[in-house]
């Protein structure tokens, strides 16, 4: 038996075994240790046409510690895996989301560093609320410090020093990823440079929160003769609000990305600039049904040829149903707002509405 396959079976016996406990189990906490354990099943089907359509259904387990180093200094580490169950069991996907080692000081802040967060994601994280469609092009995955990545080092300082309560701040540097280190990858879209970033959130005690972020980073990808983003820096910057309280959700973000997003099916594509509109809208009701609204369109710019056009552009009708808070039924509609045109059709963006049905047990 591989390496891989008895790290599915460990995690999913891990699951298993706590099937009866809810809501995340706290699997340890004695003498200053702390470990939970939590995840999700969750088993879905997008009804499309071709590649649109099908299973798209995963299993996600995640561990999260801490141990008290002393008085003000406590140690911390997260390590988050997926893998997607609608493939065979020879030609499984799996993903591992989060892995990270940290410390934190009671009044200074934390450090921490592995496969985390970007700091765009903690603006643009806001409008990751949707039933299930949510691939506005821009907070995905390996991609700079845009969507959960590796080789990040992030500073983080809450209520900022103790003086401004609601103010947090986060400082990010992400080392060089390429083909000729460690954490390179032969997907070069997926390499990036040296670099750095910020954000900066005010979270009000009413409920309102709002901010920024930035990062810029060495466009290593201007040595590759990609098409179209040949700038020497790759830069992205965010503004966003959101209101969760009352039982309403609202999140509104503008994101502007340089020589950074990918688009279409083709690995050597990236827009010299995008920008992205996205609001959200939400409502829990007592029973347990929460309706969802969402926009979200990206627009590449000067795309050669095919001068500024939608990367993507959509509206999300959708809802979750609460059955208690373990159970959930999932429906999402995906309005697809784009033309099939040349320029979808040469660079494989999809102009297909979708519509995606599913059930999740968390724990």
């Amino acid at each position: 038996m591989n390496r891989m396959k008895i790290r599915r079976i460990v995690l999913l016996t891990l699951v298993f075994s706590i099937n009866n406990i809810a809501n995340g189990a706290e699997i340890y906490n004695q003498d200053g240790n702390k470990l939970d354990l939590y995840g999700k099943i969750d088993v879905r089907n997008h009804i499309g046409k071709g590649k649109s359509g099908g299973d798209d259904s995963r299993v996600r387990v995640g561990i999260k510690g801490s141990t008290e180093i002393s008085a003000n200094l406590t140690g911390f580490g997260q390590f988050e895996w997926e893998t997607m169950t609608n493939k065979t069991e020879d030609n499984h996907i799996d993903k591992n989301r989060l892995a990270y080692v940290g410390i934190n000081h009671k009044y200074l802040g934390s450090v921490d560093y592995g496969r985390n967060y970007g700091v765009l994601y903690h603006i643009d994280g806001w409008i990751d609320v949707l039933p299930m469609f949510w691939d506005d092009g821009i907070s995905m995955a390996d991609n700079y410090m845009n969507g959960r990545n590796r080789n990040l080092l992030t500073y983080r300082n809450n209520n900022f020093f103790g003086y401004i309560d609601g103010l947090n701040i986060a400082l990010q540097y992400q080392g060089k990823n390429t083909t000729n280190n460690k954490s390179g990858v032969s997907a070069a879209k997926q390499n990036n440079g040296d670099g750095y970033g910020l954000s900066v959130i005010y979270n009000t005690d009413f409920g309102l929160n709002f901010g920024g972020s930035y990062s810029n980073s060495h466009n290593i990808n201007n040595d590759i003769a990609y098409y179209y983003a040949n700038g020497k820096r790759a830069e992205a910057w965010s503004i966003g609000a959101k209101y969760n309280a009352n039982n309403v959700y609202l999140a509104s973000t503008y994101i502007e990305t340089r020589n950074m997003t990918p688009f279409g099916s083709i690995n050597t594509n990236i827009a010299p600039k995008t920008e992205t509109f996205e609001i959200v809208a939400q409502y829990t009701f007592d029973y347990g049904l929460k309706p969802s609204f969402a926009y979200i369109q990206a627009k590449g710019k000067d795309l050669g040829e095919y001068g500024d056009n939608y990367l993507n552009k959509f509206i999300s009708l959708g809802s979750f149903y609460y059955f208690n808070k373990n159970f959930a039924a999932l429906l999402d509609y995906k309005i697809n707002l784009l033309d099939k045109n040349k320029f979808t059709e040469n660079y494989g963006i999809s102009t297909d509405n979708v519509l995606g049905l599913g059930l999740v047990y968390y724990f």
